[in-house]
Order: structure tokens, then sequence, then C-alpha cells
């Protein structure tokens, strides 16, 4: 109780700045009842809604509606049989007030006698913490905390991992083990509920959609594929759907206790209202067809989804099916049982120390073989690999073991210069005897094989080859294969099939820039070498070679047997 407190007004108030609240147009949220099929021709009376974070009532009031209006034709005016009909949540005192008046005052002009109201409006609407409420059992949820649900419908808190208290994430943490890593908060509300299911119980959560394509979101997507399935998911970046604008890209998902099957992926736009989302939902729950187009949206239906804890693309719903088509039929870019890697280049800690320009005295100091060619990013830039002069100062032996500074004097002797500023870094204070190494190891094969060498944070993917014994930096991710000649590789890397990869699964940020990180540029498919045809190989070389994109996705489109308007 006292971890709940903390999240209380007045008693944690940096937390409650926001508590993560934006309300959601009643469209919205009607649209999303239909999509989990709580409508009023069955008996919900019978049924159990669970709203997580009800704040003003923005679920509840619609909900309750059709709570009503379905008794009415069955068996009248609602009674205490519905005591469980409903249950919604709210740490904040002032929003579980105000939902239970306006319930209430539903109820009572429905013909509900004021006592039996009353009661239901305190049974239904509780001033508690879903996430407190509950642990994550050894199959689902733990057993006598709560009914199953049958509906679980909302739009959970948006807070940042950074803005919950320690105390509070260490035991939301320990109930719910899907919030790893950075994991916001919504992620806990995501278990909690799809946990709290019965079998073929639905869930329908509008919120942002940085779980599914991110490292902390893994655990969650695992808990998906292995007990759930995804059923709807509709990208709401551009649509007007809450009573204030946020900064966050929220998404329609519905999932369900079931097993997987169909999935309609929609992308929507800016002029996507209340009657192209009925549209929509209504080709979602009754059409065969596979796509679909309206005003503001289009929309495509998958045969399957995504499995275990991979990343879920995004993008236009037919580029979600071709990505899924591709990484059905081909393997992944890094695959090292077979010889190909994806790697990062080398993180020092302390670049100002370790990195030398090519005309700092201090390099004549230093012994020679412990300087090593560094690539950088500005290396690559001009489309070929043009080294810039710098130098990584290396304190590696090839064994992986760090030199002993006894036998190299000079070496040495400027490493202690900046030993205070060395010692300071989390690596060293965590093994002070090692306090001159770099964060990361230096791999001396590396140096001697040829590399496509991709920089960071671009707009386009765009491989550069490097054969010179440089090793690349920590803003440069490489490739390198025992079973590829390199030029096609890159040929392939270079086209736009490969593009489509990074623009599914990477991370968007301003101008268009694109992260290539090995986590996303390992989402790239491609064929096997040996499957590929002489002219197909000599067509991507020549494109890689000459810089030319349209060659290389004309080549790269007949590698992977598509067309031209697959891309599109």
């Amino acid at each position: 109780m006292a971890v709940a407190r903390a999240l209380l007004p007045g008693r944690r108030a940096r937390i409650s700045v926001k508590h993560g609240e934006v309300f959601t147009r009643r469209w919205v949220v009607e649209v999303m009842l239909d999509l989990i099929g709580y409508t009023v021709d069955r008996d919900l009376a019978a049924l159990r809604l669970v709203e997580p974070a009800c704040g003003s009532g923005a679920f509840v009031v619609p909900a309750v509606e059709r709570l009503i209006a379905s008794s009415a034709s069955r068996r009248g005016a609602l009674d205490g049989q519905a005591l469980t009909a409903l249950q919604a949540f709210d740490v904040q005192p002032q929003h579980v007030e105000r939902c239970r008046q306006l319930v209430t005052k539903m109820l009572r002009s429905s013909g509900v006698p004021a006592a039996i109201a009353t009661e239901l409006a305190h049974q239904w609407i509780r001033q508690r913490d879903y996430l407190l409420s509950a642990t994550a059992g050894a199959n689902l949820i733990d057993q006598g905390c709560e009914p199953e649900a049958d509906f679980v419908i909302g739009n959970p808190p948006y807070i940042r991992f950074d803005s919950i208290d320690d105390k509070v994430r260490a035991e939301y943490r320990a109930r719910w083990p899907t919030m790893s890593g950075r994991a916001d908060m919504y992620v806990g509300f995501y278990e909690r509920a799809l946990r709290s299911l019965k079998l073929g119980g639905r869930l329908a959560f509008i919120c942002a959609d940085r779980w599914m394509r991110n490292q902390y979101g893994s655990a969650l997507r695992q808990l998906v594929a292995r007990d759930h399935s995804v059923e709807a998911v509709w990208t709401m970046h551009d649509v007007d759907a809450f009573e204030a604008q946020v900064s966050s890209y929220p998404a329609i998902t519905v999932m369900s206790r079931r097993e997987q099957g169909e999935v309609v992926v929609a992308e929507t736009s800016r002029s996507f209202d209340d009657g192209a989302a009925r549209a929509l939902a209504a080709w979602t729950l009754n059409s065969s067809d596979v796509a679909a187009e309206g005003v503001g949206y289009s929309a495509f239906r998958l045969p399957q989804w995504f499995s275990g804890e991979e990343m879920w693309p995004t993008g236009s719903p037919a580029r979600i099916a071709l990505i899924k088509r591709l990484n059905d039929n081909f393997e992944s870019l890094h695959d090292p049982a077979n010889g190909t890697r994806v790697g990062i280049g080398v993180t020092t800690g302390a670049d100002k120390v370790y990195v030398l320009e090519h005309d700092d005295p201090r390099l004549d100091h230093i012994e020679s073989d412990r300087l090593l060619k560094l690539a950088v990013a500005s290396d690559t830039r001009s489309g070929g690999f043009n080294w810039g002069g710098r130098w990584l100062i290396n304190p590696w032996k090839r064994s992986g073991e760090l030199v002993d500074l006894a036998d190299y004097p000079g070496l040495r002797a400027y490493l202690f210069e900046h030993r205070t500023r060395l010692a300071e870094r989390h690596t060293a204070m965590a093994n002070p005897r090692s306090w001159y190494r770099t964060i990361d190891k230096v791999s001396h094969e590396l140096l001697s094989r040829e590399k496509l060498l991709i920089q960071d944070m671009q707009t386009s993917l765009s491989p550069v080859f490097e054969d010179e014994g440089c090793y690349p930096h920590h803003n440069l991710y490489y490739v390198v294969s025992t079973n590829w000649d390199l030029h096609v590789l890159g040929g392939l890397l270079l086209s736009r099939v490969a593009q489509a990869f990074i623009e599914a699964y990477s991370v968007r940020m301003r101008g268009n820039t694109l992260r290539f990180q090995a986590q996303y540029l390992r989402r790239i498919r491609v064929p096997r070498y040996v499957d590929l045809g002489a002219d197909t190989r000599q067509a991507l070389r020549d494109a890689f070679i000459a810089r030319d994109v349209r060659a290389a996705t004309t080549a790269a489109l007949n590698a992977y047997g598509l067309l031209a308007q697959d891309l599109d």
C-alpha cells in the first residue's frame, strides 16, 4: 500500500505531474469497443470488462451505456447480479469519484434504484493501482486475485521509465517481468491485462507503439507470441485521437487469448475520422478481402503474425505484408553459423584519449604496434572509403588480454598522463586494475578482413567497401562474410529492398533520419549467395561499384523473386 501511495497526488507530486493522462476521443473509444466485440447484441451483464486506468471516464461511460442497453433488452434495469460486469481502476481519487458520479447518474436514469446504482458504481470503480493489485503467476496471473476478464480496454498511462519512482518501479518489475530494461509503465499494463484474459478474451489498447520495435519490448512481444494472438494493429500516428496533442506515436492494438490467426494491419492518416473508423472496423470484423482502402486509411489482412520476441515492423499494410513474406522465405543477414556477421565498431569510453589525428605529435612517442588505423563515419561519406588519418591507441593483445604497460614505455607514459580521466569511467571503476582498457576489446582478426561499413543515422542505407586494414569506430557498423563476395552483398544492401527492412524496423528521427544500428541491420533478409545466378551477381556487383541504387534494386528484385510494384 505504501508503494501505491507513492503514486497518489500530494505524496508523489512529480510523478503526478500528468500521471501519463491523455484522454481519448469518444469515437475512438466506440470503435475500440466494437473491435473487441463489446456490443449491445450480447448479454454484457454476464461478461466482465476491465478498464485499467479510467481517468475521467472516457471508456467507462460508453461501456456502461452499452451495458445498460444490453440489459434493457434482456432483463430490464441492471441489478446486483451485474456487480462483476465491470471493473475500473485509477490511482487518483478525483477520477474515481468523478466516474462514480457519472455512472450513478446513468444507472439512475435507466431505472436502477438509488441504493443499487450507488453500490454498482462503488463496486465497479475502485481507487487502486492496476499494476499493484495482482502479480504475474507461473502461468498467467495469480489465481484468486480477481476473476478473469472477457475484455480489457483502455489507454494506459504513458509514463516514461525515468519518471517512475525507483521503489515503485522495483515493485512493478517484481510483479511484471516484461518491464525489463528501460520499459515505460504501459508495458506493465499490457502484461497485466493480457495475463488476466479468459480463454477467448480480448484486449484493445490505444497506446504508444514503441514497444513493438525496441529492445525493452522484446519480453512483452514474446509473451504475446507464446500465449496470445494479435488480431489488429491500426497505426494512428497522425490521427486526432485524443483530447490533447501527444508527442508519442499511438496505435490501436487488439489482442486475444487464443491461437494466432489472421491479422489486420492498417495505416491511417490525418483525415481518418469517426466515419472512416467505423468503415475500417466493419471491414476488419466482417470482410474476407485481403486489402481495403478508404478515406484516411489503407489496410491489409495477413494470414499470420511475427513470432517470438522479434520486432514488429511498421509501414504501409502492403509493406508489412512484404516484410512478412521475406521473413518467411529468406535468412537473416546476420548468420554467424554460415559465415556472415553484423557488428559495431569499438567504443573506448574516452575518444579524446584513445583517438589521435594523423598530425598529432604524441603519436611519435607511442609504440607503432599499439596504433591501429581507425575508420570513422566521415571516411565513408563520399560513397567510397577514404581514410582520414585517425589512429586508435590499442591496449589489447591478440589473445584478448591487456598488454603489460611495462613492456611499452611510450604507451605507459601517454596513458598515465590521462590516468585520472580514464579511471573515472565506469568500466575502470568496475575493475581498477584494468583502468586503461577501452570499453570494447579490439578484435584483431577484423583488421585483415574485407568489410562493408555502414554509417548510423542516415536517410538511406549506404554500405561502403573497406579493405585497407582499418578498425571501425563505434559510429560505424560493419558486415563481414566468409561466403559472400562483399561487392555482391553490397549491391543487395544498396537496394531499396534492403532499405525497406530498415524503414520497417528502425526508429525514425527528425528529417526522416533512420538508425542503422546492428539490431536493425540484422533484420534484413537475404537470399543465399549460392542461389544467385552469375548474371544477378554481376549486376549487383556492378551496381554497388557504380553506387547505382536503381540498378541495385532491379538486380535485387530478381534475387528475391519480387516485382517492382512489390516495393510501391
